[in-house]
């Protein structure tokens, strides 16, 4: 029987990786703040429209423009706490589901342990069971 099990992809820091990841970020937020300003334009076309009520397109509209604001302090902070990052730590990157075989006999705990994928400027270095 196979089951499928989370196995982490954890990437080690070098400055091509840190370029990669602050470049990520930035286009991340930079859309963000655009969001931002097209919200703002469609908000004045609709409040301009007759019928429709000005402070609920005001409030609805705020609360997208809010979100995306929370959006891009966060990606702020993680561009602040890249930079503080030593060249050869590892980070997480992201999480994979993988197919496990199960059979009887096999140790459980084994099979379920923490599992890991180690990544170095997009090549695979190194495979944690």
């Amino acid at each position: 029987m196979k089951i499928i099990k989370k196995v982490l992809i954890k990437q080690i820091v070098t400055e091509k990786s840190k370029e990669k990841l602050k470049t990520n970020f930035y286009n991340h937020k930079m859309r963000l703040e655009q969001e931002c300003q097209q919200l703002l334009f469609e908000q004045r076309k609709l409040s301009n429209k007759p019928g429709i009520s000005k402070q609920e397109v005001g409030h609805r509209f705020q609360q997208e423009i809010n979100n995306r604001k929370e959006k891009i302090k966060l990606a702020d902070f993680k561009i602040e706490q890249l930079e503080m990052l030593e060249m050869g730590s590892e980070i997480i990157e992201k999480e994979v589901e993988a197919l496990v075989e199960v059979s009887e006999g096999s140790h459980w705990n084994e099979l379920m342990g923490e599992s890991a994928i180690v990544v170095k400027d997009d090549i695979v270095i190194r495979i944690d069971e």
